[in-house]
């Protein structure tokens, strides 16, 4: 029997795919020498002053449009006050109470059902830098710390979620979505293995049928799906275990450990007004036109629901749509094929088949695949025509992938076209009904199942060449002239 009702909100931190910070010059290359791409104004020297980056502020909007948010035409950055580290200014330029969009919502299918997540904002913030623990992977156990501040003033946003998920795995749906959407819209690459993207974790639990929350902690910095599932999940436990014990759960920051599987204290958990929030005096309010906003909202690339709802009436499967729409790579690469001609259904089949497990035994994208879409169209053509079975056409996938040939070309070399030819097949079905002729008669018998076993060995024969309906036709056009 279940006692408590998980009440969960996310808070998602994207990065913004810009080359420059979020307040001056200075490049966000991810993996450049530690302490290399500062400045005064990053490293928060006195009197260096910021400069908002024009191309954050669009990228936020397209967020907040993509999330169909209201975008607030005027919103306000705070300093939010905190000691850390790596925080240089010793505090974080970001949005309190003004910020740049407001009420938006994701929709997410669990189980084949739809459920819309509310967005209650999205705000943009400057990054903090990045502690480099030296004797373990995490602060606990770490004998000392290192400071790289390459990380500080990268542009941010956040999303903030409402308290609508209850399950872990709509926590992973929610976030998938999430990721999918802004990769979509080119405004974030979504690493989350380099901090691209990462969630923090808001979890309470209340008796079911309740509908005031209970103590909540938050996980912060989860940094992949499967560690977002495990996390919900070893903190519902947590906290169920000290509930039904009798016990209080404390109003906490956690981190989540992979390697335990487990939850454990950071800190107290602060409240806003622990950051002393007051308005950034060194920036104006941010004030966007109308007509800026809605051409932001006019040139929106098209999104992943759109393309698979579009996508379905081409009828391709939900499966189907999924795997092509993981990536926009792979997205690009089925329509660049549609475009030149493919029946969508058709390559499809082989862009989540055979082609994408080739790829992923070479650890390739789609963008980086040696069989490009041009080729996929030319497969598609010599199945058609005949020239080369199904069965054939997996091998030369293969061998495309690997040697960057094309099809036509790799088939004319090998000289294995598919025997199509009457007369050279009837021969090779009589030898086979010679030599078989206890199956031959079970089919006679009306067996019709045994002459599966008869073109099989015909198959084999030809390699695989021979045409598979002509064979079976042949087979039993044969065995009645018997």
């Amino acid at each position: 029997m279940t006692l408590f009702e998980p009440v969960i909100g996310i808070e998602v931190h994207a990065q913004l795919k810009t080359n420059t910070k979020l307040f001056c010059g200075c490049s966000i290359q991810f993996g450049d020498k530690p302490n290399t791409n500062v400045c005064p104004v990053c490293l928060g020297m006195p009197g260096a002053l910021p400069v908002l980056n024009r191309q954050a502020v669009e990228y936020a909007v397209m967020a907040g449009v993509a999330l169909d948010c209201d975008v607030r035409p005027t919103s306000v950055f705070s300093r939010k006050n905190y000691f850390y580290p790596d925080l240089p200014k010793g505090y974080q330029i970001s949005q309190y109470d003004q910020p740049i969009c407001l009420n938006g919502f994701l929709d997410i299918v669990v189980d084949g059902v739809t459920k819309r997540i509310g967005i209650t904002r999205i705000h943009m913030e400057e990054d903090a830098g990045k502690l480099v623990h030296q004797g373990s992977d995490t602060i606990a156990g770490a004998t000392h710390s290192h400071v790289d501040l390459n990380r500080a003033c990268t542009p941010l946003i956040e999303i903030v979620s409402e308290p609508d998920i209850r399950t872990a795995q709509e926590a992973r749906l929610y976030v998938e979505a999430l990721r999918q959407r802004l990769v979509y819209l080119g405004i974030c690459d979504g690493n989350m293995e380099e901090g691209s993207l990462r969630a923090d974790i808001n979890l309470s639990l209340r008796p079911v049928g309740a509908t005031s929350f209970g103590t909540r902690t938050e996980t912060k910095n989860v940094n992949s799906f499967r560690s977002i599932e495990r996390a919900i999940q070893s903190e519902i436990a947590r906290q169920t275990q000290l509930l039904v014990a009798g016990e209080r759960v404390v109003q906490q920051t956690r981190q989540y450990d992979e390697s335990t599987q487990s939850t454990r204290v950071l800190r107290d958990k602060e409240d806003s007004h622990d950051y002393r929030y007051f308005p950034e005096p060194d920036l104006y309010p941010l004030v966007l036109s109308l007509d800026w906003i809605q051409s932001i909202r006019d040139t929106l690339p098209e999104l992943p629901h759109a393309k698979a709802a579009r996508y379905r009436g081409a009828g391709l499967s939900d499966f189907e749509c999924d795997v092509i729409l993981s990536e926009p790579e792979t997205s690009r690469y089925f329509e660049s094929c549609v475009s030149t001609g493919a029946d969508a259904k058709a390559a499809a089949k082989w862009i989540v088949g055979d082609l994408n497990s080739q790829l992923k035994e070479l650890k390739q994208s789609f963008a980086e695949s040696k069989l490009d879409p041009a080729g996929l169209v030319q497969l598609l053509g010599l199945i058609d025509s005949g020239k080369i079975s199904g069965k054939m056409a997996k091998d030369v996938v293969a061998q495309c992938v690997k040697t960057g040939h094309a099809p036509e070309a790799i088939v004319a070399a090998s000289g294995a076209t598919q025997i199509s030819d009457t007369s050279e097949l009837t021969a090779v079905v009589d030898r086979i009904l010679d030599a078989n002729p206890d199956v031959v008669e079970k089919v006679k018998g009306g067996k019709a199942n045994s002459a599966d076993f008869l073109m099989g060995q015909v198959m084999r024969e030809t390699k695989g060449r021979a045409k598979p309906d002509l064979v079976r036709s042949l087979i039993l056009e044969c065995i009645s002239r018997r």
